[in-house]
This record gives structure tokens, sequence and C-alpha cells, in this order.
């Protein structure tokens, strides 16, 4: 199985929102940039998450993006399930888990237990557990540069 760009955009860009956000809204340039995103890309992947409550939207002047509740109650499966993304390892599979296959498909229950695992394992990752260790790939990279001087 293997997730979309738009699934692994929208997760790094939410790492970087959280990353970036201390206490005020970021301009999705700022993501953008950091990210090497296409910024319209990035704007309509934001008008998703909005819709789906992951961010809120800050008008006017200093105006940008926030996370619309803390971190550690945002789960990886729920960024991805909010850009419209299946977390289904086959194509027989809908959305919500269900095979569409006939009762004899004999491999059916392979399918659904792995369906069942990926989401498992993503909805146990939260926004903040990423965020933490973004951090410390940052400061482990900014150590070597210091070494590097």
């Amino acid at each position: 199985m293997r997730l979309s760009t738009k699934a692994q955009y929208a997760v790094r860009a939410m790492v970087s929102l959280n990353l970036l956000h201390e206490g005020s809204p970021v301009n999705l340039r700022e993501i953008a940039q950091r990210e090497d995103l296409s910024l319209s890309y990035l704007e309509q992947l934001f008008v998703m998450l909005r819709r789906n409550e992951i961010v809120r939207s800050v008008r006017g002047p200093g105006g940008g993006y926030v996370p619309a509740r803390p971190a550690a109650e945002i789960r990886v499966d729920e960024i991805i399930d909010s850009v419209e993304e299946t977390l289904v390892p086959v194509a027989c599979m809908e959305k919500d888990g269900k095979c569409v296959c006939s009762e004899q498909c004999v491999t059916r229950s392979v399918w659904q237990g792995l369906g069942e695992r990926i989401r498992e394992f993503l909805g146990s990752i939260t926004l903040e557990e990423l965020t933490r260790e973004a951090r410390k790939k940052m400061e482990g990279i900014s150590s070597n540069e210091n070494l590097k001087s």
C-alpha cells in the first residue's frame, strides 16, 4: 500500500504548522517554503483540513492557520482522512474498511485485518509526537552544523 502525496503533504504541513505556530497564526507561505511545497496545493489541503476541524483560520493582518485543538489530540489518521485519502490496502475495500468482494473471497479477512492494523497504527500517532520528533531532528542537525564550524 502506498499513501498519496496528498496524505504525505498534509501530515508534513501539519507538523510544520505545529512547529512554527508558537501561539500565533502561521501563513501558508511559510509552510510552503519550509516544506518546498506548492502554495496553491497547500491552500487546497488546508481548505479540507479546516473543513474537518483539524485547523482554524485566522483572518486579518498577521492571520494564517493554527491547529484547531491541542496537538496531542490530533491523530495522523484524522489528518489523512481529512484530505479524503483512504487507508485501505486494496482496491476492493471501501473507505470504511468494508470489503466489496463476495463472501467467497478467500483473502478478504487478510485485507480487512491489514486495513484495521494500518488504521490502528496511524491512529496511535499524534501530531504532538511527530512535532517532538521533528524538533529532536532539527536540534541534531543544528548541533552537527555547530560542530563543523
